[in-house]
């Protein structure tokens, strides 16, 4: 199996070498465990020796808008999300969550998000990386969502709808879901995520630490809408 520049500059993001097993995707669209036998930036070749049943991605671009937490929590996000086939991850700030200065401070750790991804996305074999964007403001995050099929941000209080009336009427190919920090969105901040057309949801009667609803709720997705069973 031969490829070129384009999957050599994925292959490279993986800082994957020659001996390697990956996750190929061909031409068909059919997903291969296969091992490297040559890398270079115009491309490469690799030995399929095994064709999975199944693509590892799942069909949902699923983004996730996580308000940074403290200390290496949002390390754990980003691992869990990776293993659950989130497509893009996003840290965002909002005014009761931490800012990038504010967790690298007493030790620096941002630079370390991406190798968290990388290596969570080989123990899970996916066949693509998880893009993880820049930090962002809700007001920013709520931007760059707009064209999103469905929007959803978890809110503690009531009104709100649950994750299946959500989703009741709609198989979207794009979803953003908004997770805020310790504390809740701040009522400003829900106002302004009302005003943009973004849903609030509930995952039930309990109140979780913002990194388990960000595992509960991407998996919860995942599972409504046909990518875990």
């Amino acid at each position: 199996m031969s490829f070129g520049a384009e999957t050599a500059a994925a292959l490279f993001c993986w800082q994957v070498r020659p001996g390697a097993v990956v996750t190929l995707v061909d031409a068909e669209t059919l997903c291969w465990r296969a091992r490297l036998t040559a890398l270079a930036a115009a491309g490469g070749t690799a030995v399929p020796f095994q064709r999975l049943l199944r693509p590892l991605e799942s069909p949902i671009a699923l983004a996730i808008y996580q308000a940074l937490p403290e200390k290496e929590r949002f390390e754990l996000i980003l691992e869990k999300l990776t293993e659950l086939g989130a497509a893009r991850i996003v840290p965002m700030t909002t005014a009761r969550s931490a800012t990038v200065a504010e967790r690298d401070a007493g030790q620096k750790k941002s630079h370390r998000w991406p190798e968290v991804v990388r290596r969570a996305a080989i123990q899970c074999r996916r066949a693509q990386l998880p893009e993880l964007g820049p930090c962002l403001t809700l007001c920013e995050a709520l931007q760059e969502a707009a064209a999103d099929d469905v929007r959803l941000f978890l809110f503690e209080g009531e009104p709100v709808w649950t994750l299946h009336e959500a989703l009741r009427d709609e198989r979207p190919q794009r979803l953003a879901l908004f997770i805020g920090p310790e504390g809740g969105f701040a009522p400003e901040e829900m106002a302004q995520a009302r005003a943009a057309g973004v849903l609030p949801i509930s995952l039930g009667p309990r109140i979780l630490r913002t990194e388990t609803a960000a595992i509960a709720a991407c998996a919860a997705l995942q599972f409504a809408l046909g990518d875990l069973w």
